[in-house]
């Protein structure tokens, strides 16, 4: 090919600059949406941060969160109703007297955690009724297998 004939690449500098600007753009979104990186340091003390540490057991309770220890999932529907019933007891406790901020967010736990409890409840009801899974005794014992 002459000379004259090849392709010219034609850098358009309003262009690279936009590119470049979205990327920043969307770099600061990801930073912002990520979770922090744990410091070591503890968390400040909050109601926000109260009702957080007892939310957290309920859904890794209700198989939302993996066990930290073995990182498999645990349903322990009976623990995840006391964690639950827990921040029941502290809406009741402190009616009148948190802001309207701090009712919302235990409201809005509160609502989300039962809605995941029923959901989660009636799939186990539903597998030990289709036999996928066997219900454990009062004791926490598995029952023996029926021949």
């Amino acid at each position: 090919m002459p000379e004259d004939q090849e392709p010219k690449i034609i850098v358009d500098s309003d262009w690279k600059s936009q590119a470049q600007a979205e990327k920043a753009r969307l770099a600061e979104e990801e930073k912002k949406a990520a979770p922090a990186a744990p410091t070591g340091e503890p968390a400040e003390a909050s109601f926000a941060e109260l009702l957080r540490s007892i939310a957290m057991p309920a859904l890794m309770y209700m198989g939302q969160i993996p066990d930290p220890g073995t990182g498999k999932a645990i349903v322990a529907l009976d623990a995840a109703k006391l964690h639950i019933d827990m921040l029941g007891i502290l809406e009741e406790k402190t009616r009148g007297n948190l802001t309207e901020e701090e009712q919302t967010e235990l409201g809005g736990f509160l609502r989300e955690l039962r809605m995941i409890f029923v959901e989660i409840s009636s799939a186990v009801a539903k597998a030990v009724e289709e036999g996928k899974i066997k219900p454990m005794d009062p004791a926490g014992e598995t029952p023996p297998a029926t021949t």
